[in-house]
């Protein structure tokens, strides 16, 4: 799978300029510094010294993408920076945007179904995943998704994503219950 976003110069041009001038160089370098607070929330401060407290990190094409075209995002929801790719930061500003987005994209992987409540939505799924046993409700079959020839997403009443990383490794009677879905 090709893991490369194509965006045309113009788009390109203006998303890697960040809204703060103390936080990247007209040349690209950034000059902002990644750090935790004591309730080990993300901190960024900025060349000027002023720290914006509690930022997320947000990947902007997690499944394609997700280190490259990453926004940090300030505690009121302002973009402070767009990222094209972490690359070329300090190890330490790398590190924890990696940690961050390890948080932000945890999606459990389901190596069996173990049983689906019935035919009609909404409807209970009771399943097995790399995390241990646990059962959601789909609301619509709209919340199946093939996200590649063998990979599937579910998406749970609460908005918790679920993954199928290869239908063909499911047993048959799991690959049967996603399968009519997809």
């Amino acid at each position: 799978m090709n893991n490369s976003v194509n965006i045309d110069n113009q788009s390109l041009s203006l998303a890697v300029k960040a809204k703060n001038r103390e936080v990247r160089t007209s040349d690209g370098t950034w000059l902002f510094q990644l750090s935790r607070d004591e309730w080990s929330h993300l901190k960024l401060t900025d060349s000027a010294g002023r720290e914006y407290c509690d930022v997320s990190v947000v990947p902007l094409f997690p499944i394609s993408a997700s280190k490259q075209w990453v926004s940090i995002v300030s505690a009121e929801g302002e973009e402070i920076a767009c990222l094209d790719s972490i690359q070329g930061l300090s190890g330490g500003n790398i590190l924890l945007l990696e940690e961050e987005l390890a948080l932000r994209e945890f999606i459990p992987i389901i190596e069996r179904i173990v049983s689906v409540s019935g035919i009609t939505e909404p409807c209970e799924w009771f399943v097995e995943t790399n995390h241990g046993s646990t059962n959601f409700v789909l609301n619509t079959e709209e919340d199946v998704r093939r996200t590649s020839a063998k990979a599937v997403t579910l998406t749970d009443a609460n908005g918790i994503r679920y993954r199928v990383k290869d239908m063909k490794k499911l047993d048959k009677r799991s690959r049967a219950f996603v399968e009519w879905y997809v």
